[in-house]
């Protein structure tokens, strides 16, 4: 668990947080502890995905799903918002690690692990494909070790095996390479057999530390998945007989969840975890982190206040709508400097930051998706002509050393706003160097409320004493919740300051007043 950075928000609903336990493509999960001292795991989705209503679809869907579940070996869902502009929920939380991290620290499990670790899953996914369910991402990493037993968790992707809408968008997955199933990857009808050919890799990827399809690429992964055996390595008798089962490509040939479950542990999973079924590290490891759980407070200084989002949580089922606020400024984590009262420190990550204060409920929505989908809504006629009535813009001469004015030379960092400046967005910083037109002349680094950035490269387009255009491409080492495409972004002097506009409607036409922090090099 990582303590929390100064910008990240120190309640949610009823819940304090306590710590970050990890982050995702999807979002970042936090451990909270509710006014009653219960904890919890609140997960909170990465408000880029907000603006997305098929993740919200799968979002809702997996609020509904892991609460239809609410069985042994799965962790119940006990509040949630999946309406709220940055939609949470909160699961109860287990002591332990994930079965990605426990076999990383103390490598493969002895067999009656494994053995208990299957019954356990498979007796999960025999509950929730009884419920016309299908996890679809049954992985190490979703799989929970506790003393109690194994947990599966994240129903991010659960689908109802009579559905017919597509859960899947541009930027989103529908499963892990390695672990998906050959009809998962290729479009084909997707039923419980899918979860049992999970299950098969993740039993094999416990018992011998390496995945059953090895590969350094997603591409790679997926074409041995489709067409060729498992690498079972170690694996022997009836553990590799099972394993080699779950993995059979026709999804007709693979076993039931529940005849699974028989033949792992005739008697039921819980006899086989009763006598301890985790190895001495595990055990230790567990009970050092639940202790050091147990011992955690919340900043008792930390503000709260109520949040007034856009839509309440709904009513008798889910629970109240969650009061984000800023952690302390003395809470750890990279500094950055601060522009606005409402604006909290950062640190690396992806997205882009936005204020934790009321307006950050209602701006989530449209903050968080990196600037690129429309054009100038009304751009120059390149005659020198600004059709605005503001001084003339004349394309710089390409063959001079530098076009750039030293006036807009430099870093450059403010609060960022949209929606005529109703709503706050995070920090811009723009730095810009001396170029050339159609040369790069540096770069927009946009940071949102959860630490998440995004960064695009600025390319020369127009520039006078009065304004510079310039054209702006998503970085090709941007995370793939980062807008690629190009779009183009204006620099106009305010007095000490540079003013930065842009015409992107989907976000709300951003704007920023930037002030000099760093000179140019």
């Amino acid at each position: 668990m990582q303590p929390l950075g100064a910008d990240e928000p120190a309640a949610v609903g009823p819940y304090r947080l306590l710590g970050r336990l990890g982050s995702g493509g999807m979002g970042r999960v936090y451990l909270g502890r509710s006014a009653g001292g219960r904890t919890v795991a609140v997960k909170i989705v990465h408000p880029q995905y907000a603006l997305d209503e098929e993740f919200r679809a799968r979002f809702r869907r997996e609020v509904a799903a892991a609460r239809r579940v609410g069985g042994a070996w799965t962790a119940p869902v006990l509040d949630a918002d999946p309406d709220a502009p940055v939609p949470w929920a909160a699961t109860a939380y287990a002591a332990g690690p994930s079965l990605a991290q426990a076999v990383t620290a103390h490598g493969p499990l002895p067999a009656h692990t494994v053995r208990a670790l299957g019954a356990g899953l498979a007796e999960a996914l025999a509950t929730v494909h009884a419920l016309d369910l299908v996890h679809r991402d049954v992985k190490p990493s979703n799989v929970l070790l506790t003393l109690d037993g194994p947990l599966l968790i994240d129903f991010g992707i659960a689908r109802a095996t009579t559905g017919t809408a597509s859960l899947t968008a541009t930027g989103t997955s529908v499963g892990s390479p390695g672990y998906m199933a050959p009809e998962q990857i290729l479009g084909g009808r997707v039923t419980g057999a899918a979860d049992v050919f999970s299950l098969g890799a993740v039993l094999a990827y416990a018992a011998t530390g390496t995945p059953p399809f090895p590969g350094d690429s997603s591409a790679a992964l997926l074409y041995k998945v489709v067409h060729e055996e498992p690498e079972l390595g170690s694996l022997d008798g009836e553990l590799r007989e099972i394993a080699t089962a779950c993995l059979t490509k026709d999804p007709a040939g693979r076993p039931a969840p529940a005849d699974l479950a028989r033949r792992l542990a005739p008697q039921g999973a819980a006899a086989l975890i009763t006598g301890g079924w985790l190895p001495g590290p595990l055990v230790e490891q567990v009970s050092r982190s639940a202790v050091q759980i147990l011992n955690l407070e919340a900043s008792a200084d930390a503000p709260s206040g109520p949040v007034d989002f856009s839509s309440p949580a709904v009513p008798g089922e889910f629970g109240p709508a969650p009061v984000m606020t800023p952690a302390p400024k003395t809470a750890p984590g990279k500094v950055s400097v601060s522009l606005a009262a409402t604006l909290t420190p950062g640190e690396r990550g992806r997205g882009r930051r936005m204020s934790c204060t009321v307006a950050l409920a209602v701006a989530a929505a449209l903050a968080a998706v990196s600037l690129g989908v429309t054009t100038w809504l009304r751009p120059d006629s390149g005659d020198g002509n600004d059709t605005a009535g503001s001084a003339p813009t004349h394309s710089a001469p390409a063959d001079r050393a530098g076009a750039i004015p030293a006036r807009y030379l430099g870093t450059w960092e403010g609060k960022a706003t949209a929606l005529d400046g109703a709503l706050p967005m995070g920090t811009f910083r723009v730095t810009v160097h001396q170029a050339t037109v159609g040369k790069e002349l540096g770069n927009l680094r946009q940071t949102d409320q959860l630490g998440g950035i995004c960064e695009d490269i600025l390319t020369l387009k127009q520039v006078n004493s009065t304004r510079l255009l310039a054209t702006s491409t998503g970085a090709k080492s941007n995370h793939k919740g980062c807008d690629p495409a190009p779009h183009e972004i204006r620099l106009t002097p305010t007095g000490d300051d540079l003013t930065y506009t842009s015409t992107a409607t989907a976000e709300g036409n951003p704007e920023a007043r930037l002030s000099k922090v760093t000179p140019d090099d």
